[in-house]
């Protein structure tokens, strides 16, 4: 089978088209043909080595994982011998964190872990991007920043993966949602449930006086620092971007002030925990309540292609490599 590899952190010309002998499931896992898979930024940073913390788990001086992509959706080919929830030709999304990548032909997964059954109602190509944005965003809001109705929340990097699944989100509990992007693409940001649009190129949310209850900056665009007099009296700020400066100001607002600084590692939430919101993001799905917004799609081939373009910058919703 073909599957994208890299031996060394660096561009996106570090990644690599290989051959690799097709998978076995073992007892407990599931062999996934695979139909659609994500680029996501968290990929391109983690082929990067950026932020360098990251590498005491990714490898200090080079990948300790050879392959690339984490999200994916397809079709069960195999099960293993002890697996009685899947069976094969059953339509399955998820994340493979860690593993040999899902920019590939097949992958195996355990059972146990943040995969489900696909929605009847998208198409492989939108699920397969539902661990980062959505999974993400609900965490964020839900979880780190206990949203409430009737609360006044700004999303950063809007139209991004994470914060156009936030858009939704945020509306589907109850918030008044200002969203942050450029002005080319608050109409259907708008269409999202966006309440208010600001164009970053316009205009500087932090010169104004509006004050946010919670302020999820997806692309960490913006330090707690830089937001801080955007909070309101016990306010909060959401980074999803995990790095020093970051870690310093969660530390110190966690003992200090009424405004607080949060970071949460998504992806290293206990399995059972992911599932759960996994499903609840499923429902969402399947009630009609969210919908998955693709930019560009890629073939298997053009992964660095697809690298490349996110690393630019503008991606709006989610890169998607479809076989």
């Amino acid at each position: 089978m073909k599957v994208i590899q890299y031996t060394n952190y660096g561009s996106h010309e570090v990644l690599k088209v290989k051959e690799a002998k097709k998978p076995k499931p073992s007892v407990d896992e599931i062999l996934v043909k695979i139909h659609a898979s994500s680029v996501t930024r968290a990929d391109t940073m983690m082929r990067e080595g950026s932020p360098y913390l990251g590498r005491l788990m990714l490898g200090l001086f080079k990948p300790k994982y050879t392959g690339v992509g984490t999200g994916f959706a397809g079709v069960v080919e195999a099960v293993g011998l002890k697996v009685t929830d899947y069976k094969v030709g059953d339509a399955v999304f998820g994340e493979s964190i860690l593993g040999s990548g899902t920019n590939a032909e097949y992958v195996c997964v355990p059972v146990n872990a943040v995969i489900a059954k696909k929605p009847y109602n998208i198409t492989f190509a939108e699920a397969c991007s539902v661990c980062d944005g959505p999974l993400t965003s609900i965490n964020f809001l839900r979880d780190v920043g206990e949203i409430k109705k009737g609360q006044n929340v700004l999303i950063i990097g809007a139209s991004g993966s994470l914060g156009s699944a936030a858009v939704q989100i945020a509306k589907h509990f109850g918030a008044t949602v200002t969203a942050v992007c450029s002005g080319r693409n608050a109409l259907w940001v708008k269409d999202l449930g966006a309440d208010f649009i600001i164009d970053y190129e316009k205009e500087d949310f932090t010169k104004t006086k509006l004050k946010y209850d919670i302020i999820y900056d997806t692309i960490s665009k913006h330090s707690f620092g830089a937001c801080k007099k955007s909070l309101s009296k016990n306010g909060i700020y959401l980074s999803p971007v995990f790095g020093i400066g970051n870690l310093l100001q969660m530390l110190w607002t966690s003992i200090v002030g009424g405004k607080k600084a949060k970071f949460s590692a998504t992806g290293m939430r206990p399995m059972p925990e992911l599932r759960e919101l996994l499903n609840e993001v499923k429902a969402l799905f399947e009630a009609e309540k969210m919908i998955s917004i693709i930019d560009k799609q890629f073939p298997l081939l053009e992964v660095a292609a697809a690298h490349a373009y996110v690393d630019k910058g503008h991606k709006k919703g989610n890169v998607v490599i479809c076989m």
